[in-house]
C-alpha cells in the first residue's frame, strides 16, 4: 500500500510541474488574418490584426489594418455607354479596433478562448478611377470618373474565439450592430452634360447595387443618381472571421 502511494507521488509531481510550466507560458499575443474580406471584395483585400491580452487575463484589445478595394464591377456596356477598363486605379484601406471582455462565467477555458463582447470602431476607405466612352449625337466622348466612399462605424460586438493545439485560433465576430457614417461621391474630369452624367451614374449605381454588400442601406440611390453624391448616417454592422497564430 505504502509503495503504491509513493509511486503515485513520484509521478504526480512531474505532472504538477508541467501544469505550472504551461501556466508560465501563457500566450498573450495573437496575429490574425481576415478571411472574410477577400471573399466579399476579392483577393486584393488583405487585412491583418493583432490581439493583446491585458494583465487581468480576461480583457483584450485588437487592432486591424490592411488594404481593400471595391469589388470588380464586371462588364458595363450598352447603346450609349461603354466601360473602357475594369480596374484602372483601385485603392482603399481598413483600420479598426475593439476592446473585448471575455465572459469568464460563460467560458470553460481562459481568454482568449470563448465568448466575448465589447465596443468597436472601424474606418473604411474605397476609391477607384474609371474610364468611359459616352456616345452622343456629336460623337463619342472619353470621360474619367473618380469614385470615393468613406465609412466610419461605431458599435458593439458579440463573438467567439476557438483555440486549436494551443497556437491556432479561429476568431468570429458573430454580431456587430452599430451606427455608420457614410460619405459617397463621384467626380468627373471634365464638364459633361446632365444627360451624360446621368448615364454614368445610372451604370455605377446598378453595378454597385449588385456587387457591393449593403449598398441599398448605406446609399440613398435617388440622391446618388441625381447628384453623384450622398452623405448618410444609418445602421452599421461588423461581421468578421479571422485565422490566427498565438505567441
Amino acid at each position: 500500500m505504502l509503495s503504491s502511494v509513493f509511486m503515485f507521488l513520484v509521478f504526480e509531481q512531474p505532472a504538477s510541474a508541467q501544469e505550472t510550466k504551461k501556466e508560465e507560458k501563457f500566450r498573450k499575443n495573437t496575429i490574425h488574418i481576415n478571411i472574410t474580406n477577400p471573399l466579399i471584395f476579392g483577393s486584393g483585400s488583405v487585412v491583418l490584426g493583432y490581439e493583446r491580452l491585458l494583465k487581468s487575463k480576461k480583457h483584450s484589445f485588437t487592432i486591424n489594418i490592411g488594404v481593400t478595394s471595391f469589388p470588380d464591377f464586371g462588364l458595363i456596356e450598352n447603346d450609349s455607354l461603354k466601360h473602357l477598363n475594369k480596374l484602372k486605379d483601385q485603392s482603399g484601406f481598413n483600420v479598426s479596433a475593439d476592446y473585448r471582455f471575455y465572459l469568464l462565467k460563460e467560458n470553460k477555458y481562459p481568454a482568449p478562448r470563448g465568448v466575448y463582447i465589447g465596443p468597436y470602431y472601424s474606418y473604411n476607405y474605397f476609391g477607384n478611377r474609371n474610364s468611359w466612352e459616352v456616345k452622343t449625337i456629336a460623337g463619342p466622348t472619353i470621360v474619367e470618373s473618380e469614385l470615393k466612399l468613406n465609412v466610419h462605424t461605431i458599435g458593439f460586438e458579440f463573438g467567439y474565439q476557438f483555440i486549436f493545439r494551443d497556437r491556432i485560433s479561429l476568431d468570429m465576430v458573430l454580431l456587430g450592430p452599430g451606427v455608420g457614417f457614410y460619405d459617397f461621391k463621384v467626380g468627373f474630369n471634365n464638364n459633361l452634360s446632365d444627360a451624360a452624367k446621368q448615364k454614368i451614374l445610372d451604370a455605377l449605381n446598378g453595378s454597385l447595387a449588385e456587387k457591393f454588400p449593403g449598398y441599398g442601406v448605406i446609399v440613398d440611390e435617388g440622391e446618388f443618381k441625381k447628384n453623384g453624391a450622398t452623405d448618410r448616417t444609418t445602421i452599421g454592422y461588423r461581421y468578421m472571421i479571422q485565422l490566427g497564430f498565438r505567441f
